[in-house]
């Protein structure tokens, strides 16, 4: 009872106090650690690391509870492999089984955390083995993978259970050698459907196990998994997490809204990017594959290219998209985010004939462990744009997340129209507006005025009405074929050769015709003199935070210009041949002979 009342009590100084800032090295970690931070330019812990890092290299259960983009990741990877590094120099006796599983409820999280924790031991040059399995593996590949077996083991609670059923992990050697379990995006676990696994699992867990339990919020499934797995757990809630309103979206992030009406989003959209009112990168939000599929298209016609990332794609595609819009290969990215949906699923009770109709219509398998609102690192990400507001304030507060990470600045405009007026209104209170609206926190997006918006009408409502309901089915099509074919037949080819990520363009054209020229450039005539002052402003400002060339491919078709058609300079003397022409002369002197 003593211990749960200390709990409290170091809960409670936490939340009053404003937490000391301390240094990697203060926090006690070991030198080859702060050495790859260094290496990966990450200089002072954030206030979940300060606090999170010290109780567990005491081996305490956590519940750490922290915003997206605080550093929770590392709050967990960098005492794990501490002690693994010290146990591993001490220990003589080989493990039968990982000494550590991290527990995620998705494919990409998996692949993200994976990467992380490799590329941390790499940089320590440590001897430690590190393997992930997602999805529904074959024997041997199970068998392949946890040979050995690794250190640290990264996958989803379904395969860790598909490993142990299939008696390639055996429940002793699991129950001998696991000494950290950690589930991270714990609030999701539950909503991704692993509440069984995680139930069956828990049989397996040694009691001697150091628990840590990390997520974004607080809900019913974290306190149900905390009473299952954690005992006396540290709760760390720190000012950075509070509750307090204004700490809900972070003071770095700068909110805006546009009011308009549904069937002019297109119109809108178009004006925020085409006129560059935003910087880049953009990362877009619609509710549905279908907008996703109809917005990009849209787009394609003026020359704005983009991708788009949603369930139905394959992994590896998915993967591959994560990686060349983190990687700065193109600057608009269109996400769809069905969160919403799948909760309503969980919920909502179907009848009969509606689950039949569903199963009728539904055609194409989606991945329900796929989620781009949560989980996802998109990096260097300045501006979110929910083209559709989402079903619920903490949907809105999870989008918004995926800007202004790590302390850097971001900002998200929100187009809302009439019909989504009341989720608006229910967002604004969340995040603490009043009726006598005292704080503002949603501006409205004033760089835009009305008359630049009205001078594309014409050109955007003649687009728009092009993009029917049939091309949007077979872009979509189209998309999925191509998708899986590169998946399959780059999957080995990526593996061995990372760098060439950049061979596989995810933002293609799917348009059957061609774009029109004329529609790539708005005419000076077509732009309103306030919106240009305000487009000067946005490019001026992208020149000083030094992204002005963003887009690793502009620099490629600069050089390419002046080195010229290679078949064309084409010369069958080498340059050395060149240099002896004109040293010696020997066509020089003929023509003085003559």
């Amino acid at each position: 009872m003593s211990n749960v009342e200390e709990t409290h009590k170091q809960e409670e100084n936490q939340e009053g106090e404003d937490v000391k800032e301390l240094s990697f090295e203060e926090l006690g970690l070991d030198p080859r650690l702060i050495r790859a931070l260094t290496k990966k330019n990450i200089e002072k812990p954030t206030p979940i690391q300060q606090t999170g890092i010290p109780l567990i290299l005491e081996g305490k259960d956590v519940v750490a509870r922290a915003k997206t983009g605080s550093g929770k990741t590392f709050a967990y990877l960098l005492p794990l492999l501490q002690k693994l590094i010290s146990d591993n120099n001490s220990s003589s006796s080989k493990p039968l089984a990982p000494t550590a599983m991290i527990l995620v409820p998705s494919r990409e999280l998996c692949q993200q955390v994976y990467s992380e924790v490799l590329s941390l031991i790499e940089l320590c040059r440590v001897q430690l083995k590190v393997v992930q399995l997602t999805g529904e593996p074959s024997f041997s590949e199970m068998a392949t993978a946890l040979a050995g077996p690794p250190h640290i083991f990264v996958s989803t609670p379904a395969c860790v259970q598909r490993c142990l059923s299939s008696g390639v992990l055996q429940a002793k050697s699991v129950h001998d050698s696991l000494s950290v379990l950690i589930l991270d995006e714990a609030d999701l676990l539950f909503t991704y459907g692993y509440e069984k696994n995680l139930k069956d699992l828990k049989t397996h867990i040694p009691k001697r196990c150091q628990c840590l339990l990390m997520s974004a919020t607080s809900s019913d499934d974290v306190e149900s998994l905390k009473k299952l797995y954690l005992h006396n757990p540290y709760i760390l809630t720190l000012p950075e997490v509070g509750d307090g309103k204004d700490e809900i979206v972070p003071k770095n992030v700068q909110q805006f809204s546009i009011q308009c009406s549904n069937r002019d989003k297109l119109l809108y959209i178009l004006a925020i990017l085409k006129l560059d009112l935003v910087q880049k990168k953009v990362l877009i939000f619609t509710n549905t594959i279908d907008t996703s599929f109809r917005l990009k298209l849209y787009l394609e016609q003026f020359g704005i290219k983009s991708a788009v990332l949603n369930a139905e794609l394959p992994v590896n595609s998915r993967l591959h998209i994560l990686e060349g819009f983190n990687a700065g290969l193109f600057d608009y990215l269109i996400a769809t985010d069905d969160s919403d949906s799948k909760e309503k699923e969980k919920t909502d009770e179907i009848t009969q004939k509606e689950r039949k109709k569903i199963k009728r219509n539904k055609k194409r398998k989606v991945d329900s462990e796929f989620g781009v609102v949560r989980g996802i690192d998109f990096k260097n990400v300045h501006t979110v744009i929910n083209f559709d507001m989402p079903a619920t304030a903490a949907g809105y507060v999870h989008r918004i997340g995926r800007t202004g990470r790590a302390y850097n600045t971001g900002q998200s405009v929100s187009l809302v129209s009439p019909e989504e007026m009341e989720i608006f209104e229910e967002i604004k209170l969340f995040l603490g507006e009043n009726e006598d609206k005292e704080k503002t926190y949603i501006a409205p997006f004033t760089l835009l005025e009305k008359n630049a918006v009205e001078f594309l009408r014409y050109r955007a409502e003649d687009v728009a009405r092009s993009v029917t309901k049939i091309a949007v089915k077979e872009a979509r099509a189209q998309d999925l074929r191509n998708e899986i074919l590169n998946s399959e037949k780059l999957k080995a080819h990526f593996q061995e050769n990372p760098r060439d990520l950049d061979l596989l363009k995810h933002d293609k054209l799917l348009s059957k015709k061609a774009p029109a020229p004329h529609l790539r450039d708005v005419p000076e005539y077509l732009v309103d003199p306030t919106t240009q002052q305000a487009s000067k402003f946005v490019k001026l400002t992208r020149v000083a935070m030094g992204r002005n060339n963003n887009n690793g491919n502009r620099g490629i078709k600069g050089r390419s210009k002046k080195a010229g058609d290679p078949l064309k300079t084409f010369s069958s003397e080498g340059k050395g041949m060149k240099r002896k022409a004109k040293e010696f002369g020997p066509k020089k002197k003929k023509k003085q002979d003559v």
